[in-house]
């Protein structure tokens, strides 16, 4: 039974780092002629009926550059409300789990209720034509 609910809160779907979703809207800025910020931008709902207690943010950076983390922010309303960072692993992928709800003694929290705007920064690499005119 444990068990089940560890994959169904796995299963919540609050993966939001996917650069090919049709929710999400990448950008890259180039910091120099070689690296520059992968910025992602997607959305991330809360719903009020949430029994589930985990959300995360998973993906992977194409041409990460290394020692370089994955900065994640979220907002509601425009307004911060939760920042945090993550290593990016050898293989370029990257998650970072954080608590929506929690239940300490009978009593419910939600720490997150609703709708969000979450950001994801990225140190990449430039394709090699990115400059060129």
């Amino acid at each position: 039974m444990f068990v089940k609910a560890i994959v169904a809160a796995l299963a919540f779907a609050l993966v939001l780092a996917t650069a090919g979703s049709a929710f999400a809207e990448t950008t890259i800025t180039p910091i120099n002629s070689s690296i520059g910020i992968e910025k992602t931008i997607v959305p991330f709902s809360a719903p009020k009926n949430n029994k589930l207690p985990w959300g995360f943010v998973e993906g992977k950076v194409a041409n990460p550059v290394e020692g370089n983390p994955v900065i994640i922010q979220i907002f509601k309303n425009g307004d911060p409300v939760h920042f945090a960072q993550t290593d990016v692993k050898k293989d370029g992928s990257y998650e970072y789990k954080f608590r929506v709800r929690d239940v300490t003694n009978g009593k419910e929290t939600k720490v997150f209720d609703g709708d969000y705007t979450v950001k994801i920064f990225k140190v990449v690499y430039l394709p090699v034509n990115a400059n060129a005119v």
